[in-house]
């Protein structure tokens, strides 16, 4: 055996590298991610210790500056003065760095430990609202006397100094909420002849505070119009004077019997229902006996405490009673807004954990949450099913996470007007459409024309939505922006992590009948995505350097021919593959994603019929090539930068797979090359192939094999033989690329036709005898990578099948990566295209919304 031809490039296997080394790594190199954290270790300075140390709180700022000779340090050895740089300093400081990073991995270890409590149990925050309404409810049989006392203490003791009710710490400034709170609560003492003290200061802060009920530029909440003024009008009844001026008084009265007239004028199940749903501020201008038809199973009237209150003061009812004496028995004497609130709040959170980039520290808590949810799903429970939002959410997380769910459980959306006769279609409710829109887009089927159905009417809804003046400004405006802008197969998770992180909203609560925060926890999940993506970054910089260096080690950057795509290389690793502890994965991918572009210019402009074939026969000699083998200067780099890569990469692979996978990895580009001259030879002879002859060749030649299938032995799972040549393997294989070939076609057609090139779209065209426009060629290009595209995503979410599921992934992430390159032009031959997404990924820092 000789590998002279290529010896000045590769190490011996026994032997360290010496200075002049080109590889930075020998062939049975340790990890790259080891090699990369360990150098992040040593370049951490007392400057940037001292960064870091500022970041922690005071008693354990203590422990540090002991180290670091604060006033507790021990008295020096000898009177000599220590220089900076003698072994001494240098052991302090290396003990200051080693008890500073310990000190940060316990405050993220306690931080994750309180992101899993509230992963376990939703802690659901009191509503001094709908805890009043309880307080009113009478005990049967005695109307005089309170169901609930406990409810009727809390209120007598929580009330502010400035005289509101109010749970939330928002500042001292009033709202609509809390003086909808605060007047329910009032009602409630009042009721009970309690609190005569409590009542006046109450109504005079209403009555300081009464311009912002009036007031139509303040958000409200749901149903504020009407149940604030139905309550208003039973304060007077039972003879409580707002202190403020009649006329104010009349106005919001007036306005009151407006709107009620507004509503008897519409006719439809949501009206209905929501007419139900404020019943608080109506009163006995209900049929109660109509209401009590929204009762759920488990006796509420739409979970919520003070409509289900309301009813049982109007109209005794077993059911109800017994929903409102679990919650009191569960929470105490102040109840929350809205409960169950479960599913809702836990489903939101592994949402969130996933839009930011955490979701793989709490894997375990997040499955079994998900396991719930498909019971819930399963038996079709009302916690899921009766609400939109939650059950359009927990049908995409359950698919994109492989439950098998069926599209025929939101059927019953299927038309907008199904949604519109809904309370949240009633209501308005943007976060439900959007929930139905993002629900829409996990097809897996071209039969699931349930989905299609809902991605149509959602999508339009949206874009409606987006033109008019209530929603801009909101949150959630720009959510809906980009939704509609970047369907989720066209998005990279560390771009979609980066953007969610700098507009993720650390204080969001919601709004129903009263404000709530969903599960209090929102800041540490800021904080601990901002230190994982922080940490990335310097780990993507490293990897990119190291990359740059390998680039001119092997002398790729002196080939004149070839496009110079290390960024977008890695662009493609760093985005997707984004754990700082798969970087072998990322490696893999960004030095044959270089390779792979390399090798396609020189079959394309940069070697002759002659060096292409030399490059097959070198790459099929391997080992036994010679220093004479090479026909030109340019085929020694190609095959020297392609056999030194391999033949690491493959090391590295069989180490961690514990099994030799380097003939794979030298099999996979040999039929890359052998494709690639397949396609020359018919530019060269001017054959035109069959479609079925082009595909069959294209898919291959396309490039993705040595980029995508080395990388899947890095992903942490094993990749035994058999599965490498199973039919599952090769179709999966065979969808991506043929998306990523068929989206080449669609945007490049007209550049390659100026190079005399045939692909796809001209194919068709040909071969229909001038039956087929261009268009009409286009589009059916279209429909079949849309095909291809749910036949893939539908192969990676099944279960149970030969391929592990880290490793099916890795094929969805390349065609995701392909949908955004040529997601309008041909992005991979357009220079600034994806400069921005480079710098986001990579270089620029976070930018927190304030």
């Amino acid at each position: 055996m000789s590998n002279a031809g290529c010896s000045s490039v590769l190490p011996a296997p026994c032997r360290q590298p010496g200075p002049r080394t080109v590889l930075p790594v020998p062939v049975a190199a340790p990890r790259f991610a080891a090699r990369f954290r360990s150098n992040r270790r040593l370049r951490l300075t007392c400057a940037s210790v001292a960064e870091c140390a500022s970041r922690i709180p005071p008693s354990e700022a203590r422990r540090v500056r002991f180290l670091s000779g604060g006033r507790h340090r021990p008295p020096p050895l000898h009177r000599n003065r220590i220089r900076a740089g003698t072994p001494r300093c240098a052991y302090v400081e290396k003990m200051l760095v080693a008890e500073t990073a310990s000190l940060l991995d316990v405050h993220r270890k306690e931080r994750e430990a309180r992101i899993r409590k509230h992963l376990h149990k939703v802690e659901l925050p009191p509503s001094p609202y709908d805890t009043a309404w309880v307080a009113m409810v009478p005990l049967q049989g005695s109307p005089h006397t309170p169901c609930f006392p406990q409810c009727v203490e809390w209120i007598l003791q929580n009330q502010h100094e400035n005289g509101s009710w109010d749970i939330n710490d928002f500042g001292s400034s009033a709202n609509k909420d809390i003086l909808l709170s605060t007047l329910a609560c009032v009602l409630a003492l009042e009721k009970w002849n309690v609190g005569q003290g409590l009542i006046r200061r109450g109504l005079h802060f209403i009555g300081r505070n009464f311009s912002i009920v009036m007031d139509e530029e303040i958000p409200a909440p749901i149903g504020f119009n009407i149940i604030f003024p139905g309550m208003l009008s039973l304060a007077i009844g039972v003879g409580l004077q707002v202190p403020d001026r009649q006329t104010d008084i009349d106005g919001i009265l007036h306005q009151w019997e407006m709107e009620l007239k507004r509503q008897a004028e519409e006719k439809s199940y949501g009206r209905e229902a929501y007419m139900a749903y404020v019943a608080e501020g109506l009163g006995n201008m209900l049929d109660w006996n109509e209401v009590m038809k929204f009762q759920r199973k488990n006796g509420s009237l739409f979970n919520s405490p003070s409509t289900t209150a309301a009813a049982l003061v109007h109209n005794y009812d077993d059911k109800a009673l017994g929903y409102l004496d679990m919650l009191v028995s569960k929470f105490g004497g102040a109840v929350p807004t809205a409960y169950p609130l479960n599913m809702h709040c836990k489903l939101s959170m592994v949402d969130s954990l996933e839009k930011i980039g955490i979701s793989q520290h709490f894997s375990s808590e997040i499955e079994g949450i998900l396991d719930m949810a498909y019971s819930f799903w399963l038996q079709r429970d009302e916690e899921i099913m009766m609400d939109v939002a939650t059950c359009a959410m927990a049908f995409r997380l359950l698919r994109m996470n492989g439950y098998d769910v069926s599209s025929d459980e939101l059927s019953h959306l299927a038309e907008a007007s199904s949604f519109h006769n809904s309370l949240q279609g009633y209501l308005n409710d943007t976060k439900s459409v959007l929930e139905l829109f993002k629900a829409s887009k996990v097809s897996v089927s071209e039969h699931e024309l349930i989905l299609d159905n809902i991605g149509h009417w959602s999508g339009s809804l949206l874009s409606e939505k987006l033109c008019s003046e209530g929603v801009q400004g909101l949150p959630i405006f720009g959510e809906m922006e980009y939704a509609l802008k970047f369907p989720f197969y066209t998005t990279l998770e560390r771009l979609d992590h980066k953007r969610n992180i700098e507009h993720f909203d650390a204080r969001g609560s919601h709004i129903l009948k009263t404000q709530y925060l969903p599960y209090g926890i929102n800041e540490e999940l800021l904080a601990l995505a901002v230190e994982d993506f922080t940490f990335s970054q310097s780990i993507y910089q490293d990897e990119l350097l190291h990359l740059d260096r390998w680039v001119k080690q092997n002398r790729l950057d002196q080939l004149q021919f070839a496009r110079q795509k290390l960024t977008y290389c890695y662009l493609s690793a760093a985005a997707t593959i984004f754990p700082p502890e798969l970087s072998d994965a990322r490696i893999s991918w960004a030095k044959n994603g270089v390779l792979t572009t390399v090798v396609d210019d020189f079959f394309d402009v940069g070697g002759s019929k002659e060096e292409l074939e030399n490059l097959i026969a070198l790459v099929e000699k391997w080992d036994e090539h010679h220093e004479d083998d090479f026909y030109s200067e340019q085929v020694k780099i190609v095959f020297c930068a392609i056999y030194t890569t391999v033949n690491q990469l493959g090391s590295i692979a069989s180490a961690v797979q514990n099994r030799d996978v380097k003939n794979h990895l030298i099999e996979v580009w040999l039929h890359l090359l052998r494709s690639m001259m397949t396609e020359a030879e018919w530019q060269r002879s001017q054959y035109v192939p069959t479609m079925e002859e082009y595909m069959t060749n294209g898919v291959v030649s396309f490039a993705l094999g040595p980029i995508v299938l080395p990388a899947l032995y890095f992903v942490g799972e094993k990749l035994l033989g058999f599965v490498v040549k199973d039919q599952e393997y090769s179709e999966l294989f065979r969808l991506m690329s043929t998306c990523g070939r068929l989206l080449n076609d669609s945007q490049g057609f007209e550049r390659e036709g100026s190079e005399g090139k045939l692909n796809s779209v001209s194919l068709l065209v040909l071969h229909s005898g001038g039956s087929l426009s261009i268009e009409a060629a286009k589009n059916a290009i279209q429909k079949s990578i849309v095909a291809s595209r749910r036949d893939l995503l539908r192969l990676v979410l099944k279960e149970g099948t030969g391929v592990p599921g880290a490793c099916k992934e890795l094929f969805w992430k390349m065609c995701k990566i392909l949908h955004l390159f040529y997601f309008r032009t041909d992005g991979f031959s357009s220079p600034k295209e994806m400069a921005s997404a480079v710098n986001a990924v990579i270089n620029e820092p976070l930018r927190l919304s304030s």
